[in-house]
């Protein structure tokens, strides 16, 4: 590892965004940190210039789907050779601060301007999916509508036999620039509105955009063990990309169904289950509900309401695999609501000879299951 990749911050935290943030976010912190930092506001202030240009080079990894990838795997090793600062090549600095001045883009510097695809945008799709198959994993379709290429002009928005063609307003470079004081200022150029060619011809499909909205249907697997909120990152799968960018992603966002009988903590399951009072005061085996059918259960003899037993194994797999959690299983002594000559007998000659104790426990039923799950 080089002493360049020890010292370097990580480019997520110069920018004070989390792992996740989309390619607007990135921006949108980019800019602030811009403005704030840029050396035109901060003349012969060293600290602002390093600051700036840090930020710029955290921007230009993070903005570039490619390289933003190699990082995320690699660290700062993964896009050796592809960091620095140069305004010369750093595509997206115009637009970046056209939103700051009135007057459009600053630092045209009079080169060429490449034009690069737009990333397309991200979708989200909301799933709802039974409490079994959150535990087990599903197999399923989606169908969603999105932006894809126009399978007419595949994409170019010029009629069949025919191209863009480069406009010749600005020479291609999206922008017309002219001097303002020491900076020569650049302006989206009005022929193309930017995009650096005109469609004399444009398709008769897309109207010239190069894009159709479309139904996609697209299989999926969901693994087993995710639970209410988890979001599945499929790459690629969103709107397309304009003038040849990548595609945006979908994100599924599941939602789960509640069970009947079952609640889930984790990755443990906890139902709750009756006995009588025979039962209870004199042991016996009963059968427990599992997701996958009933299991026995050993009652010991002088169970009391809200006794937990724990059956291994018999709860939700964890994601990314190990172990299996467990079932809970909650006693609940049940009293009967009315009873027979014979039943009711047997019960007076219990009052008779069991010691009676009213005295008050130190918390009640209810608080103790309460502290159980908020613990």
């Amino acid at each position: 590892m080089t002493n360049d990749s020890v010292t370097k911050r990580d480019y997520y935290e110069v920018l004070g965004v989390g792992r996740e943030a989309s390619e607007q976010e990135v921006k949108s912190a980019y800019r602030k940190l811009a403005m704030k930092y840029h050396p035109d506001r901060n003349p012969d202030d060293a600290s602002a210039e390093e600051k700036f240009k840090e930020a710029s080079e955290a921007y230009s990894i993070l903005t570039d789907p490619q390289k933003r990838s190699n990082y995320d795997r690699f660290g700062h090793q993964g896009v050796r050779g592809a960091t620095g600062f140069d305004p010369a090549d750093f595509t997206d600095f115009a637009d970046i601060f056209g939103d700051f001045f009135g007057f459009g883009d600053i630092f045209g510097g009079g080169g060429q301007r490449r034009q690069r695809g737009r990333r397309g945008s991200d979708l989200q799709y909301d799933l709802e999916v039974n409490f079994e198959d959150a535990v087990f994993g599903l197999a399923t379709e989606i169908q969603f509508p999105r932006l894809q290429p126009c399978d007419s002009c595949h994409g170019s928005g010029a009629a069949t036999g025919t191209k863009p063609v480069t406009c010749t307003t600005c020479g291609g470079r999206g922008q017309v620039y002219y001097q303002q004081g020491f900076f020569q200022v650049g302006r989206t150029c009005p022929g193309c509105r930017g995009a650096g060619r005109t469609i004399d011809n444009p398709c008769r499909e897309c109207s010239g955009a190069g894009q159709i909205r479309k139904s996609r249907k697209l299989p999926i697997n969901i693994p087993p063990g995710v639970d209410h909120g988890t979001r599945l990152r499929l790459a690629n799968e969103g709107e397309a990309g304009a003038q040849g960018g990548p595609p945006g992603d979908l994100y599924v966002l599941l939602r789960v169904r509640e069970h009947p009988i079952f609640e889930r903590h984790e990755d443990d399951l906890h139902c709750e289950v009756p006995v009588n009072v025979a039962q209870a005061a004199l042991g016996s085996e009963i059968e427990v509900p599992t997701l996958e059918g009933t299991d026995k259960l050993r009652v010991p003899g002088g169970t009391q309401t809200g006794s937990q037993f724990r059956i291994r194994g018999k709860g939700v797999p964890q994601v990314h695999g190990g172990r299996r959690g467990d079932l809970v299983v909650h006693l609940k002594v049940s009293v009967p609501n009315k009873l027979n000559r014979e039943q009711r007998k047997l019960f007076e000659q219990l009052l008779d000879i069991l010691p009676v104790d009213n005295t008050p426990t130190e918390k009640g039923l209810f608080e103790k299951v309460k502290d159980y799950f908020s613990g």
